[in-house]
């Protein structure tokens, strides 16, 4: 069973999706763009039998609140320093962390700034390599070296509806298997007023995620934290290229099925001392 629930972090709201047992072991799952927890709707239900399953909506997504850009700077330091108040605020202690897309540098921030918290990662199609960067990347590149309007108007093509629904159906061989409600209710919050301009500042400040790779990679050596990472085929966005996986020679195992990967399932269930 799901609860639908909200946390006051910061003087805003903090939606999110809850289910499993507290005493349970944890998994925090971050989401990515341009969709919110409900990405994980099917997926909270299948783990919240084993473990105390914790799905957020970042603030300007989804059902979380969206400060003001005045008042709040859209940065993804900023977002992951919500995420550690969100764990804070709920009460969550050690958990392992579920990564898809802008929850890579999310989560990994947090590992870095908490590694004694984290049980284990499991990345779903997250980054923490240059080569992971597909052209896709291009325009947004483009606008880190270059941040003038011009550039910034560009990048207004990544939050059309035509583009959300692109991202769902993109690759899938029968989109009549693709839910319309999950494109339309991505759509719909991202054309909130304002929503706009938040989203175009994370474009600008994913740059800072880049800059962070090295410690990433050093995190991932020095700490060996268990790691799962999965990839999708066809990939656009991410270079999911077998050469551009990189992280599989850094780390103690090879990418493989979750249910498969044992080392990953002890860590998380006897909160990370296997």
């Amino acid at each position: 069973m799901i609860r639908y629930k909200h946390a006051v972090v910061d003087g805003n709201n903090i939606f999110y999706r809850e289910a499993g047992s507290a005493g349970a072991p944890t998994i925090l799952l971050l989401h990515g763009f341009p969709t919110s927890s409900h990405m994980f709707r099917n997926l909270i239900p299948a783990l919240g039998d084993s473990y105390h399953v914790v799905a957020p909506d970042l603030p300007g997504f989804g059902f979380s609140d969206a400060p003001d850009r005045k008042r709040f700077r859209y940065t993804f330091e900023n977002l992951a320093n919500v995420m550690a108040n969100f764990t804070q605020a709920i009460g969550l202690g050690r958990f392992a962390i579920y990564l898809f897309d802008y929850g890579a540098p999310v989560g990994l921030r947090l590992a870095l700034a908490h590694p004694e918290r984290i049980t284990a990662i499991i990345s779903q199609n997250g980054n923490a390599y240059e080569e992971g960067l597909s052209a896709g990347w291009n325009p947004i590149q483009k606008y880190w070296k270059e941040p003038t309007p011009e550039n910034r108007a560009a990048l207004r093509d990544f939050l059309k509806p035509e583009t959300t629904k692109w991202q769902y159906v993109h690759g899938v061989q029968d989109e009549t298997l693709v839910a319309p409600e999950t494109y339309q209710l991505d759509s719909a919050l991202l054309g909130r007023p304002g929503n706009d301009e938040i989203q175009l500042d994370l474009f600008l400040d994913y740059a800072s995620n880049v800059a962070l790779y090295p410690k990433f990679q050093e995190y991932f050596r020095s700490k060996q934290t268990p790691l799962l990472a999965v990839w999708g085929r066809p990939l656009r966005i991410r270079d999911s290229s077998p050469g551009n996986c990189r992280c599989n020679s850094r780390l103690p195992r090879s990418p493989g099925s979750l249910q498969s990967d044992h080392r990953i399932s002890r860590s998380i269930a006897s909160g990370g001392s296997s």
